[in-house]
C-alpha cells in the first residue's frame, strides 16, 4: 500500500491583490516610459502615464489629446509598443495539392517484383 499523500492544508492560495500596481504605475510615471494600453473594446492607445489614482490614470500623448482612462476599462498595459502576433505562413497551392493527392498502395504488381 503506498504511503498517504501529504495535503496542502497549511498552504494558502495566492492573493488576488499584490498591491504592486501603485509602485509599477509610479515607476512608469516617474520615468515617463512610453506604454501601450489595450482597452476592453480592443482599441490600443499609446503615451506615458502622467497621473494615476485608485480608479483612473491620465495618459499623455504627443499629437493627440490626453486621455483619462478608468482602470476598469484597461485590459492590460505594456511597456513600449504592442506588436501584432506574426501571421502563420500560408501554404502554397502546390504544397496543399501534394498533401491532398492520394497515394496508391504498394502491391507486388506496382513495385515491379514478382
Amino acid at each position: 500500500m503506498p504511503p498517504p499523500r501529504p495535503t496542502n492544508k497549511g498552504k494558502t492560495p495566492p492573493p488576488e491583490e499584490t498591491f504592486e500596481e501603485a509602485a509599477y504605475l509610479k515607476a512608469l510615471a516617474e520615468k515617463q516610459k512610453i506604454v501601450s494600453i489595450k482597452l476592453h473594446g480592443g482599441e490600443v492607445v499609446r503615451g506615458w502615464i502622467e497621473y494615476y489614482d485608485r480608479n483612473m490614470l491620465r495618459l499623455t500623448r504627443e499629437g493627440a489629446p490626453n486621455l483619462f482612462i478608468y482602470k476598469s476599462e484597461i485590459l492590460y498595459i505594456a511597456e513600449g509598443e504592442i506588436t501584432a502576433p506574426r501571421a502563420r505562413r500560408q501554404r502554397s497551392a502546390k504544397e496543399a495539392q501534394v498533401e491532398q493527392e492520394p497515394v496508391a498502395p504498394l502491391t507486388p504488381e506496382s513495385s515491379g517484383t514478382k
